[in-house]
């Protein structure tokens, strides 16, 4: 079992936090928390007994948004913890990322019921983007592959078993999300579903993406990254780590 956090601050709505290693290649020095959370237990008062400050925009969001954001920042002040000793809770930026202290990256993540924070000292890490969808179902995947794969990508996946349509919609999905988190810190310029690639994945979890964008000398097009991700109880997670 992995080690659990127990804290009288930590909410009913989000009971336990765990550290863990969800992924199948283990990364040194970098530190993954995540929570089951509960939308329906969120109360008045939680994000003050947990000395977390909610922005204007999540005090009048619903519960479901509040949750999901009580959980991550949670997950982040604690994977922090873990890291340095620090006690740290990300804000929110202008452009709705989080804002890591200056010597870390990190990343947070979120499904319905499940939230999770990544970070790493920048000595070792240059950027972390980590992405959790729920897999799609064959027919949304089908209606949506045309937005979030290029016609490299669509040609791939007309070549391959029917059966994976889903999973590689979902997947192509999830990583290019992983891929601008983990980016988008270092080149500071959004791209988009067609500015990237999945070149090639395998069923143990890894898997190979390649830019289609000018980003900046060093992020051109066709550059090449590794990734690595995992599907439990449907749920797809995916991490892009960019070493220092």
């Amino acid at each position: 079992m992995p080690p659990m956090t127990r804290s009288p601050i930590l909410p009913t709505c989000c009971p336990t936090l765990t550290t863990h290693w969800p992924l199948p290649q283990a990364l040194e020095n970098v530190v993954l928390v995540s929570s089951q959370f509960d939308p329906q237990k969120l109360v008045d008062g939680d994000f003050q007994r947990c000395l977390i400050e909610p922005p204007a925009s999540i005090q009048r969001s619903v519960a479901k948004r509040q949750a999901e954001f009580l959980a991550g920042r949670l997950c982040a002040r604690e994977a922090m913890r873990q890291l340095d000793g620090r006690q740290h809770v990300p804000v929110i930026g202008d452009d709705r990322a989080p804002v890591w202290p200056q010597d870390l990256c990190g990343s947070i993540t979120h499904s319905s019921v499940w939230a999770a924070a990544i970070v790493a000292d920048k000595q070792h890490w240059r950027g972390l983007g980590m992405d959790v969808e729920q897999l799609m179902s064959s027919d949304r995947a089908s209606r949506l592959a045309g937005e979030i794969l290029t016609a490299d990508e669509m040609q791939r996946m007309a070549a391959g078993p029917e059966h994976q349509v889903a999973l590689r919609v979902s997947l192509t999905f999830s990583l290019k999300e992983a891929l601008f988190k983990a980016l988008y810190p270092i080149v500071l310029k959004r791209f988009y579903f067609e500015d990237a690639e999945l070149l090639e994945w395998s069923e143990n979890g890894s898997a190979r993406l390649r830019l289609k964008i000018e980003l900046s000398e060093e992020w051109h097009d066709g550059k090449e990254l590794d990734a690595q991700f995992s599907v439990e109880d449907g749920q797809l997670l995916s991490l892009v780590a960019i070493p220092a």
